[in-house]
């Protein structure tokens, strides 16, 4: 808010005067005025979209959820700046509670990304779960942020150029600046696409849609629980609206000061301290696994075994493509529910002598059956362009080659088990759009912090930092699973006592650790995602 607008509410506060036409004042008066919803008719899915949304054993259910849900949309300003300016839609639903004589509110939920879909988020948790849950005594509230799905977006154009095939080995520098050159022009030529709505996306906006959300719902406070990036807009909307929140729960909780170099340096030094755990769970396994009796002797053996594999790149029949260094981080970034899997991959590597790849090598990085075509009427389920300029537009680093390249080469050194995981990427270098921080403030209603002691993707250490600026408890989740409090019986037990009463204890086990070492029950690894999307 510009220090003319902020002032003109104080006045319009005030009641010194009614603002005219056409001022900053009847702006500002504008922009607070109640938001009307557009309740409309809900959109009915194919059979064929039904069933890419839902597994079969669900899909009735879901079903069922889907005929009581509510859609709308919110006329909201595009930029907040200019209220009578340009107007956009921002979707949303509504599951109404099941207990209306005991309704405690509205929980607007959000899945992370940025970019990401929350439209269907009220069914898909109640598909998640057969009892109505949170739904009894709250109305749950999904929707897509401004750039997603079935609100105002759009889709920049692929980038121009193709760097080729990475060659077999740890990157080049020489490959790594092709890959940068490619980048940074497509950062470039999507941000001047149309730079005055990709530079109204950003967080700190969508926070403000979420508001004429409450307000068009008629609710005082709007209760709220999300995920991954959905943390990080949680705070900022505490943060922007602290009279407006009821109850807050945010599960994996986003970086607090946001740049793309701390980002990416946390997370790979949270996956390099969750390996050397999956180290010590091998280790107790020699008989099975053979890479040694201590946690000492199995991380050198999965060093040895990564540099091994970039120097000799090994090539099998049955796969098209050589396996170097960075299929055995990959193992090697594994969450605990994926440790036996990954253990017996790094095992059939070892001991791999071709022509042909070892099974479960062949299994989990085969060659997959080509995507068929979706149907026209699936929902979007993230959108890349909202996810690169919600990021680019708050990252003040944007580095130059020379910078990102080392930055990229000290996490390989740093982090020798899991550094190659990760590709080199140019971040937001070349986006031509101003940078717009965000800073944080303690807010009102009553915060959960939810964070997961070994996690990768949202490492512990940015829920004690959030803290420490915008208060509210901490809720320790004692896993390794991004975002796992809704799938967890036992934590999602305890979310939802805190929205019914307000009150929650000091954490969870979560996700437990898999005791045996029968064979493995997970049949694919995942890999880190690409981008930043949390």
């Amino acid at each position: 808010m510009t220090g003319r607008a902020a002032l003109a509410v104080i006045v319009a506060g005030a009641g010194l005067a009614a603002p005219v036409a056409g001022t900053p004042a009847a702006a500002a008066a504008a922009a607070r005025a109640p938001a009307a919803i557009a309740w409309q008719p809900c959109r009915s899915y194919s059979e064929e979209a039904l069933r890419r949304m839902v597994p079969p054993d669900r899909l009735d259910r879901f079903k069922e959820v889907l005929a009581r849900l509510e859609c709308g949309t919110v006329s909201v300003p595009l930029d907040y700046e200019r209220p009578q300016g340009r107007q956009i839609t921002v979707a949303l639903t509504r599951l109404k509670a099941v207990d209306q004589a005991h309704r405690l509110g509205s929980l607007a939920m959000n899945p992370g990304g940025p970019g990401g879909s929350g439209y269907l988020m009220p069914v898909q948790l109640l598909t998640m779960n057969d009892d109505a849950g949170l739904n009894q005594r709250y109305d749950l509230i999904g929707f897509d942020p401004r750039g997603v799905g079935y609100s105002t977006k759009l889709n920049c154009p692929p980038p121009d150029g193709d760097p080729g095939p990475r060659p077999a080995g740890p990157e080049t520098e020489e490959s790594a600046r092709r890959r940068y050159d490619i980048e940074s022009r497509a950062n470039a030529a999507c941000g001047r696409s149309d730079p005055a709505f990709l530079g109204e996306l950003t967080t700190a906006n969508v926070a403000r849609d979420l508001d004429r959300i409450r307000s068009g719902l008629r609710d005082q406070k709007l209760n709220f629980v999300g995920v991954s990036w959905g943390t990080w807009l949680g705070v900022v909307y505490r943060s922007q609206f602290p009279a407006n929140v009821g109850r807050m729960f945010l599960d994996s909780v986003a970086i607090p000061r946001f740049s793309v170099v701390a980002f990416q340096d946390g997370r790979a030094a949270a996956a390099e301290r969750n390996a050397r755990r999956m180290a010590a769970w091998i280790a107790e396994r020699h008989d099975r696994y053979g890479f040694g009796t201590t946690p000492q002797q199995v991380r050198d053996a999965i060093i040895a075994l990564r540099a091994d594999y970039d120097a000799n790149p090994r090539r099998f029949t049955d796969l098209d493509m050589p396996l170097d260094g960075a299929i055995v981080a990959v193992s090697a970034t594994q969450d605990a529910p994926v440790w036996p899997l990954a253990g017996q991959v790094l095992a059939e590597l070892r001991d791999a002598t071709g022509p042909t790849a070892p099974p479960t090598v062949k299994e989990v990085i085969g060659d997959p059956e080509p995507p068929s075509e979706p149907p026209a009427d699936l929902p979007e389920q993230g959108n890349r362009t909202m996810n690169r300029a919600a990021f680019c537009n708050e990252d003040p680093s944007r580095l130059g080659f020379d910078a990102a390249w080392a930055a990229f080469q000290k996490r390989l050194a740093d982090n020798p088990m899991t550094g190659r995981a990760d590709d080199f990427s140019a971040g937001c270098a070349g986006w031509p759009l101003p940078v717009q921080p965000v800073r944080l403030r303690p807010g009102g209603g009553s915060l959960v912090l939810s964070g997961h002691r070994y996690e990768t993707p949202s490492p512990y250490e940015w829920t004690l930092q959030t803290q420490a600026i915008v208060g509210g408890k901490v809720y320790t989740v004692d896993d390794d699973v991004h975002g796992s409090v809704l799938r967890e019986p036992a934590c999602a037990a305890d979310l939802l006592s805190f929205f019914d009463t307000g009150r929650i204890d000091g954490g969870c086990a979560g996700v437990p650790v898999p005791e045996g070492d029968g064979q493995p029950a997970a049949k694919t690894l995942s890999r880190p995602a690409t981008g930043f999307t949390f």
